[in-house]
């Protein structure tokens, strides 16, 4: 018997109110066992809590699932990019997006990680204030654009990603959580939206255009998707097909490491023995000169440090849908059933992190990161649906923190705190911070 869950899990309006007291909820479904029957509006889904059934969900039983309801009401917006493709289509387009992401395009691109960081901090002022999240946004979005438009012909396009993808990414979630009804609403919210994806759909298939039709590797993100193709068929994808993993890389690539860099920044400010602990690492593996992409390896402290904030700070849950039968934990689930896995669930779970809430980077000493169990660590997804760009975020954050903090501290502004704000992640809101230069 499935223990069901006190009342429901509405769509929308309280849903954002549940946000904030997610910790709690996610608390009490785990004392209630490894799956939990609750209701998403009228919709009854299995909230699973343990590691061992997320990893079973997202790996060793992924073929059964495919994305669940709140993955398809992004559809419309997203197309069929890998986010929400599924079966051999995913699989076809997934192996021609990969090779975008093998060691040697990432070494490429690590140049522009650091360049865009070095640029972004030469902006600032000895005591100057900074809204470091805003700071975070534009250098997520000016690294991603680069990557995927080099050229003058991409900064056109990297404008208009600044004006338009945080639109398309905050207003989408309420979008896609509120009732089919809304979305036609003359509500500020949809206008804004709409606004936002039509402009970025035009400069993009604009600059999709262009390129196809000069069929040159400029050795960006663009063109290996232009210039794939399929090891079967040996056809190409269609211009809507790259559109469509053009905005899944937008959307996916700019938030998820611009909220992990605001995060980091305020934690590293709130502890000064791991702040201290990453100016030393940075000073004894730089000495000085520029990070590279072969200092990844020696920075081992700076990757603790990011991979506690993608802990402390994941989204909160996915979604799947059954396609075929699975027993879950003792439960057989049905094809069609809704299953929803918490990334943050997981990492809260003081059986596997005491004191969840503490921020303690030394929680991914190789010794204690190996003890965790499979599933208990999931910033990216996992298995086949894995985020096919998760060493491009960790590249990107690891860099951008070397380079910041070789010459700069971060410093809260004294009676300004931070405050949060919930989608289906924590944005750091009014995260005011003062610019010292060190030393």
């Amino acid at each position: 018997m499935v223990p069901v869950a006190p009342g429901r899990l509405p769509l929308l309006g309280h849903t954002l109110s549940l946000l904030r007291r997610r910790a709690a909820f996610t608390a009490d479904l785990r004392s209630r066992g490894e799956i939990v029957k609750v209701y998403l509006g009228p919709v009854p889904t299995y909230f699973v809590t343990s590691p061992r059934l997320v990893h079973q969900v997202l790996v060793t039983d992924g073929a059964r699932f495919r994305k669940g309801i709140l993955f398809e009401r992004f559809r419309p917006y997203l197309g069929n990019g890998l986010v929400l493709s599924e079966g051999a289509f995913h699989r076809r387009q997934r192996r021609m997006v990969q090779p975008a992401f093998h060691r040697e395009r990432l070494a490429r691109y690590a140049g522009t990680m650091v360049r865009a960081a070095a640029d972004l901090t030469a902006t600032w002022r000895p005591g100057e204030v900074r809204v470091v999240e805003h700071d975070m946004q534009a250098l997520a979005v000016t690294v991603v654009g680069e990557a995927l438009f080099s050229a003058e012909l991409g900064r056109r396009a990297i404008a208009e990603i600044r004006r338009s993808v945080f639109d398309i990414t905050k207003d989408g979630i309420v979008r896609a959580l509120s009732p089919g009804v809304v979305a036609r609403l003359p509500l500020p919210v949809n206008r804004r939206f709409d606004r936002a994806t039509e402009r970025m759909r035009g400069i993009v298939l604009e600059v999709i255009e262009e390129r196809r039709a000069a069929g040159v590797d400029r050795g960006d993100l663009l063109s290996t998707l232009l210039l794939a193709q399929d090891e079967d068929s040996g056809a190409r994808m269609t211009d809507r097909q790259v559109y469509d993993e053009v905005l899944t890389l937008l959307t996916a690539g700019v938030e998820t490491t611009a909220l992990a860099l605001a995060w980091v920044f305020h934690e590293l400010a709130e502890h000064p023995e791991a702040e201290r602990r990453v100016h030393a690492e940075v000073d004894e593996v730089l000495a000085g000169r520029p990070a590279a992409f072969e200092d990844l390896a020696g920075l081992g402290y700076l990757h603790r440090v990011v991979d506690e904030v993608l802990r402390k700070y994941p989204i909160w849950l996915l979604m799947r849908k059954a396609v075929a039968p699975v027993d879950l934990g003792g439960t057989v689930l049905p094809p069609g059933a809704e299953v929803i896995v918490s990334p943050h669930g997981v990492h809260h779970d003081p059986a596997h992190y005491p004191d969840p809430e503490r921020f303690d980077p030394d929680r991914w000493a190789p010794d204690r990161a190996a003890a965790l169990p499979k599933g208990a660590f999931v910033p990216f997804g996992g298995g086949v649906r894995q985020c096919v760009g998760n060493a491009f975020a960790r590249t990107e954050a690891v860099l951008t923190l070397a380079t910041v903090a070789a010459r700069w501290r971060l410093v809260p502004v004294p009676g300004k705190p931070v405050r949060t704000k919930f989608t289906t992640a924590a944005y750091p809101t009014g995260l005011l911070m003062t610019a010292v230069p060190r030393g």
